[in-house]
């Protein structure tokens, strides 16, 4: 089993910086996973943000409207992924999820929702002066 918990969302102005962290617990060893960051707006759909293979290149996928902006990464154990969130803009408002699956090694990994079988409570993150 997996158990994911979120943590790091406030309130910040446009333009600061945010991160978040996801403690992952997993009774999966020896496996890569793809572990990755999902944000829902107000009436909008889940979208994926990053993801990041666990396998040995940490391969990483990031949506085009957070490139540049986002990036994310875990600890040596694989036991915290972090999403690190700059030049943060209102439309960055949302939900923030974090996401686990088993993968193929240093496959990249989907930003689509419907590829992730484990999922967090979320964190809310808002943009707004």
């Amino acid at each position: 089993q997996v158990r994911l918990v979120e943590s790091g969302g406030d309130s910040v102005l446009p333009g600061g910086s945010l991160t978040l962290s996801c403690a992952v617990s997993s009774t999966y060893t020896g496996v890569a996973t793809c572990m990755g960051w999902f944000r829902q707006g107000a009436g909008e759909e889940r979208e994926g943000v990053a993801t990041l293979n666990t396998g040995h290149r940490r391969t990483t996928k990031l949506a085009d409207s957070v490139k540049g902006r986002f990036n994310i990464s875990t600890d040596n154990t694989k036991a915290t992924l972090y999403l690190q969130m700059d030049s943060l803009r209102p439309e960055d408002t949302a939900m923030y999820y974090c996401a686990y699956a088993l993968a193929a090694p240093n496959a990249e990994c989907a930003l689509r929702p419907e590829a992730y079988r484990f999922w967090g409570q979320g964190t809310q993150v808002t943009v707004a002066s």
